[in-house]
């Protein structure tokens, strides 16, 4: 069976508060993009229980039990029984970049082993066993647009709707841990929420609809600020580092026409997956 995983962007990101278990309630607004992975699994004909992964593309070198991918395949097995499998994993979304790849790749493999094997869980279900494999994971269960509080778990429906725009995506190469990202920033909630900002046209989104992580990570890596600002100069509408980078995307009211210095860090460009 093959699924394709997609990555998502943040669209604004802001730091409310940290909480006593030492994580941080956040309100941001994913959306998904036309960027995803390969995954793919076979049933073993040996019925031996033992799953394997192979891992291609972007992460050819992991630790293959501790990837989210074979965690999803040990959690369903607590609750399961079904027969050893043989993963591959084709990495086009960067790790370390904000687009939510690993947590969509587990909750890829959670729906993929559902429908496969007739499990029957509901997608409320799917998303519980997602969340406790990343804070992030249950959105890519339905991957839908979706206003995200909590620590990213918390999901809610919102009229948001891109599809008329091209949305360009870009990757320097680098790749930036949550700890590092967090590590420079301090929680602040004020001004009007992200929910009453989006009500604006997406125009009038620069300088209001901000990222928390950018101020930090734009001083550690002044490149990926530097792409932010030319994606201004090539024409956005809208820029912003995704998550807590190091991915940048440009939304464009016509597809871009963009420069080298840009075109070389493109991943893809479109909309809606």
């Amino acid at each position: 069976m093959v699924v394709f995983p997609s990555a998502k962007i943040n669209i604004g990101l802001r730091i409310v508060e940290k909480r006593p278990d030492g994580y941080h309630n956040i309100e941001t607004f994913f959306y998904p993009v036309a960027l995803a992975d390969a995954l793919e699994f076979v049933v073993r004909k040996d019925n031996r229980r033992h799953d394997t992964l192979r891992v291609t593309g972007l992460m050819e070198e992991v630790d293959a039990e501790n990837n989210l991918v074979m965690k999803a395949v040990r959690l369903m097995r607590q609750s399961f029984d079904f027969p050893g499998i043989r993963i591959h994993l084709h990495k086009t979304i960067p790790v370390g970049a904000g687009l939510g790849g690993g947590s969509s790749d587990a909750a890829g493999m959670l729906r993929a082993l559902n429908r496969y094997f007739g499990f029957g869980l509901t997608p409320e279900e799917l998303r519980s066993f997602a969340g406790r494999l990343g804070s992030d994971a249950p959105f890519f269960i339905d991957n839908t647009p979706s206003f995200a509080e909590g620590v990213g778990n918390i999901l809610s429906e919102f009229p948001l709707d891109l599809s008329s725009y091209h949305i360009a995506l870009l990757w320097p190469n680098l790749n930036i841990s949550t700890a590092e990202a967090y590590a420079g920033c301090v929680p602040c909630h004020t001004g009007l929420s992200l929910r009453q900002l989006f009500n604006l046209p997406v125009s009038e989104w620069r300088g209001r609809v901000v990222n928390d992580f950018e101020l930090n990570i734009f001083r550690l890596y002044p490149q990926v600020g530097r792409i932010k600002m030319a994606l201004y100069e090539a024409g956005a509408l809208y820029a912003s580092m995704s998550g807590s980078g190091s991915a940048v995307y440009g939304i464009f009211r016509e597809e871009p026409v963009l420069p080298h210095e840009l075109s070389r860090y493109l991943l893809n460009t479109g909309g809606l997956t």
